[in-house]
Parts: structure tokens; C-alpha cells; sequence
């Protein structure tokens, strides 16, 4: 997890959610929380592009400041992982973030996907 935006317990409940994802999907997930800077479709993806092993990642972009979630996901990912179902998942963490529960938001977005990418 890259960012400022959360303190050391809070870190530690995203990185326990990230850690579960990974071993049941063997995929890798990360989070950024933090301030993006330009457009933040092409920031995340950046991010995402920059990551090990880009192909089997999801790359979580929570910007607080500016509001908005972004989900990148590599084509290995994709596979198992669909669009559709990334959609909920960020619709279920904006709702989250809507009510100041960042850590819930992501922990359950990350929950949902893998959940997904388990299953396939």
C-alpha cells in the first residue's frame, strides 16, 4: 500500500484485506491513497503499469482529495476478474467513502473482487 492518507492500525487492516485477497486468488492487490495529479484514469494506470507484475494485478486508486476511486486491472486479471464486477465493487466502496469509512470501503471492495476472482 503506497500513500499518507491512513494511519499505522489503519494501514495495517488494508494490508491484512490485501494479504487474504492474494493468497486465495494468487493475484496480486495493491492500494494507493493518496493526492493523484492530472487525470486520474491515466495516473492510476501509470501507477498500475509500474507495478511487478502488472498482467495479474488490481490496483486500487483512492484519491480522498479529490474524491474518486479508480480500479485498474491487468489482462491476466481480467480474466477472472470482470469489469462488471470491479464496477460493484467500486460502487460499494463509494458508498463506503460517502460515510468517511475509507479502511471499510477499501477492505470490502478488496473482499469483493477476490471473492469474484476465487470463484473463477
Amino acid at each position: 500500500m503506497r500513500g499518507e492518507t491512513f494511519g499505522p492500525a489503519e494501514r495495517q487492516t488494508i494490508d491484512v484485506a490485501l494479504r487474504k485477497a492474494e493468497e486465495r486468488t494468487r493475484l496480486e492487490f495493491s492500494v494507493f491513497a493518496g493526492e493523484s495529479q492530472g487525470d486520474t484514469r491515466e495516473y492510476a494506470t501509470r501507477l498500475h503499469n509500474s507495478l511487478v507484475s502488472p498482467s495479474h494485478s488490481v490496483l486500487i486508486m483512492l484519491d480522498p482529495v479529490r474524491r474518486v476511486v479508480e480500479v485498474v486491472t491487468g489482462a491476466e486479471v481480467r480474466r477472472r476478474l470482470p469489469d462488471t464486477r470491479v464496477h460493484f465493487a467500486v460502487l460499494q466502496m463509494e458508498t463506503a467513502f460517502a460515510q468517511g469509512d475509507f479502511v471499510g470501503g477499501l477492505t470490502s471492495g478488496i473482499a469483493m473482487m477476490a471473492d469474484t476472482a476465487a470463484e473463477s
